[in-house]
């Protein structure tokens, strides 16, 4: 009996990339991830509003934060509304992710508006770095999403640099604060994508 010889698939060699891009399983992948993302902002800003919005002494950060959370309202309905029609199954996260945002947000609002920015700030820019790697993996493959991904990647930059603006780095104890936020977004993004 004779077996027919089925093309060998020669495996990337030193000094050769494998060819990046996005499967469908890592298009859901980032699907889930992005919608547990913004859910996640969405729950921080709302954190910082609780604090912010609840005196006149901080008005002027309340109502920066507002906007930002206008538009991280806009990210999660894109994504709530590409979960259901490309049938992606959440992440099963979601309660953690609902308590830990508030929480977040509120702890950074309660140490004062800098505080909230260098928040904003951490978050934007994990942000920022995650929706590039996407963008990169995903031309060519699947261009709504990957407009999608660029438009939003466009408004997060714009809320990392109004916290700069705000005086984020003035924040007490910057550095801890923003790397220990940026380390808790990592970690949400890997369990997300997956979990």
């Amino acid at each position: 009996m004779t077996a027919e010889a089925k093309p060998r698939r020669e495996p990337p060699r030193p000094g050769r990339k494998a060819k990046p891009g996005a499967t469908p399983a890592d298009i859901a992948g980032m699907i889930r991830v992005d919608q547990a993302g913004e859910y996640g902002a969405v729950r921080i800003y709302a954190g910082q509003l609780a604090v912010l919005g609840a005196s006149p002494a901080t008005a002027r950060a309340a109502e920066l934060v507002r906007h930002m959370a206008a538009q991280e309202d806009h990210h999660l309905e894109t994504f709530d509304r590409l979960i259901a029609e490309r049938d992606v199954r959440p992440t099963i996260l979601a309660p953690v992710w609902h308590a830990a945002g508030f929480a977040l947000g509120a702890a950074t609002a309660l140490m004062g508006e800098k505080a909230a920015m260098a928040c904003t700030e951490a978050v934007e820019e994990v942000i920022d770095e995650h929706y590039a790697r996407q963008q990169d993996r995903l031309k060519g493959r699947d261009s709504e999403l990957e407009d999608v991904v660029a438009r939003f990647r466009a408004e997060e930059i714009e809320h990392r640099d109004t916290a700069r603006a705000e005086g984020a780095k003035e924040a007490p104890a910057y550095p801890v604060l923003t790397s220990v936020i940026k380390a808790g977004c990592r970690l949400a993004i890997r369990l997300s994508e997956r979990i």
